[in-house]
């Protein structure tokens, strides 16, 4: 036990070390071996590899915060399910190793076993519209029924749908977060990180008590493209962050699949963009399956959710849920869209639901067209 407690000492006073990011630590960790070895080096061997600036931190004595951090490193790690992975473990994800910055640590809730499982990274819009939250979830839902782990960052929109329909299947889920593994980004989804830390894995690569820091977060969607064999893309504007992570996966030779939408919708073009760059469009879960070829994989009844769980996730998947804007042209998104399944997003009566769509066809917002379909135009 004393000895596990030194080694990690040794890793989180490594990681803690001013100065010293992922590109450093691997530069130090080739040189010297285990982080005990670096600390046992003097300054003048330090700055044959790392900067004076950095060799001069490393000889600094442990300080109280970061001596606060490791013991409380040590009590999360006591707790059932929790486990905090460096480089030199044999659990740490081999499609890590492969791309250009692995992280030195990383801080797991759940289970281990889906680091290194068949996956796909789902991402998209924070202010998705109801049917991109709907594409997610039936997409996630499908390639988890077919034994596949859905990744995603956890965010509103796109990411909670992704992990709400990978709960629902057989291949469980995988949040990869910006803060640290003890924190809950956005509070909103608090529920959901019980459940995905019940029958998935969150995993951060920041310190225990890291809060939310705008730049952490494009930062760990190396993390979601690199633990997965694919990233699909549903919904993202030109300047979208989902973009980011379709970039680092084509970096890290990964494939990228994007989903189309309206040319008149302003999230589908991000979409767009990566088609035109090479992004393989998709229609159906299969059609990414048979391209990864991951068709072959059979789910694993043994990881199958709980009965409730499953049941929760499923009626989460089916169930069209309004957020922050409850708008008719929020329900309504881009596509076309019959004005029955209209009426089931905003739980109008069909005839407060006409009123409305004369309203809005008379101000030029809305387009009747035939078959009983509706086009938002703005």
């Amino acid at each position: 036990m004393r000895g596990r407690v030194t080694e990690l000492s040794n890793w989180i006073r490594l990681t803690c070390t001013n100065g010293i990011g992922c590109e450093a630590a691997r530069k130090l960790l080739l040189a010297f071996g285990l982080p005990q070895q670096i600390f046992s080096a003097t300054y003048n061997d330090l700055k044959q590899v790392v900067t004076e600036r950095q060799a001069q931190a490393l000889c600094l004595p442990l300080s109280e915060t970061t001596q606060h951090l490791i013991e409380q490193t040590e009590r999360w790690c006591d707790q059932p399910n929790n486990h905090f992975i460096t480089l030199a473990d044999p659990n740490y994800p081999t499609n890590l190793l492969e791309i250009p910055d692995p992280p030195t640590v990383l801080y797991v809730k759940g289970r281990l076993d889906l680091l290194s499982a068949a996956s796909v990274a789902v991402v998209g819009s924070r202010n998705a519209t109801e049917q991109g939250m709907k594409n997610a979830r039936q997409f996630s839902a499908s390639l988890s029924h077919g034994g596949i782990t859905i990744i995603s960052g956890m965010a509103l929109g796109i990411d909670t749908a992704a992990h709400e329909g990978a709960l629902a299947g057989f291949g469980a889920t995988v949040a990869v977060i910006g803060t640290g593994a003890d924190k809950v980004y956005p509070a909103r989804n608090h529920e959901l990180a019980h459940q995905i830390a019940a029958q998935g894995c969150i995993v951060s690569e920041y310190a225990l008590g890291t809060p939310p820091i705008a730049s952490n977060f494009p930062r760990r969607n190396r993390l979601i493209s690199g633990l997965a064999q694919g990233v699909l893309v549903i919904e993202a504007a030109a300047q979208s962050g989902s973009l980011i992570t379709a970039r680092m996966a084509a970096e890290q030779g990964r494939d990228v699949f994007a989903i189309p939408g309206s040319i008149h919708s302003p999230l589908a073009k991000g979409c767009h963009q990566l088609i035109k760059q090479g992004a393989k469009l998709v229609e159906t879960a299969q059609d990414i399956l048979q391209e990864l070829r991951l068709d072959h994989i059979a789910p694993n009844p043994s990881i199958a959710p709980t009965p409730s769980a499953a049941r929760a996730a499923a009626e989460t998947v089916d169930t069209i849920v309004s957020t922050d804007d409850d708008s008719l042209l929020a329900h309504m998104g881009y596509d076309p869209v019959h004005s029955d399944e209209l009426a089931l997003r905003s739980h109008l009566t069909s005839s407060v639901l006409s009123e409305k769509l004369l309203l809005l066809e008379l101000e030029g917002l809305v387009e009747i067209m035939p078959g009983g379909l509706y086009r938002r135009l703005n």
